[in-house]
């Protein structure tokens, strides 16, 4: 028999969960169910099996997006992962304005992602912008940031970097402040240098934030959309084309909402498959 309070409990979870299975799980199966059709989203869909997986895998951009968002990956983890860590540990040992620079740190954050992405549009103008007007004072450049295929995707990193590393190392500073001091004085009293003490101290206690915020920056740069599409439009030549833009150019520019479901749903296997091996992977190493 259902007691009194469960049965409340339940009519006040029941509205809940119908607005989240109206808004999270419904899109999820529409999505899995038009991966499999042909459809404008207004007519009737008719129903074309693997066709569009078909006719992804034989579209020579899907290569080509899913290379680029690797090398983005790749330059995200290597500039933009160690980035917080470091200046976090820095910032630790600040005592005076300290909040002031944990403001200066956190205020790209607050930024609007479009508006941030535009001012450094600004800054990398191959013309007058900021940053050939500042390397052509030690008579270096212009260079040609966002223009050429060999740097654009690297200009890229470095925006996103600057705008998202505000808040790791806000999680990393709150992490440092609660490692015990007892230990650093104990290791200072046997004559460890400050390297020494933050390879054997600061960065095991960190393990578990370190293992959390390098899964969450491999899942968000695998889905980097914004910062192509407002500076580069995935050129110059493709060179900035990542999945989520080749998602956005099937279903918003070619009317192919078959398509550019099934390569969302490939793209949701993979990041749910890349989370379970590196949970399973990582759990000694953040527990120890």
């Amino acid at each position: 028999m259902i007691r009194k309070n469960t049965l409340t409990a339940l009519v006040f979870l029941v509205p809940a969960l119908i607005v989240f299975g109206a808004f999270s799980w419904w899109p999820i199966v529409r999505g899995l169910l038009i991966s499999f059709q042909s459809t404008n989203l207004v007519d009737p869909a008719e129903w074309v099996g693997p066709a569009n997986f078909t006719a992804l895998f034989t579209d020579p951009l899907l290569g080509v997006s899913i290379r680029n968002t690797l090398l983005f990956v790749g330059l995200a983890l290597l500039i933009g992962f160690p980035a917080p860590l470091v200046l976090a540990t820095v910032m630790a040992t600040v005592r005076r304005a300290a909040g002031l620079y944990r403001f200066l740190v956190y205020l790209p954050v607050v930024i609007p992602p479009v508006v941030a992405i535009l001012l450094w549009k600004w800054f990398y103008d191959p013309g007058h912008g900021l940053f050939n007007e500042l390397f052509g004072l030690v008579g270096l450049g212009p260079f040609p940031w966002l223009d050429s295929p060999g740097s654009a995707m690297l200009s890229l990193v470095l925006q996103s970097t600057w705008a998202g590393m505000g808040g790791a190392v806000l999680i990393y500073l709150a992490a440092i402040v609660g490692i015990p001091s007892e230990l650093y004085e104990a290791a200072q009293m046997d004559g460890a240098s400050i390297r020494a003490r933050i390879w054997h101290i600061t960065l095991p206690q960190l393990r578990p934030v370190i293992g959390l915020l390098l899964l969450m920056q491999l899942i968000t740069t695998m889905q980097v959309f914004t910062e192509p599409y407002v500076f580069t439009g995935g050129g110059p030549e493709n060179a900035t084309l990542t999945v989520l833009l080749l998602i956005f150019r099937y279903a918003f520019q070619d009317g192919a909402y078959g398509q550019a479901a099934a390569l969302s749903l490939l793209l949701a296997i993979v990041l749910g498959i890349l989370s379970a091996v590196y949970l399973r992977a990582t759990r000694s190493w953040s527990a120890s």
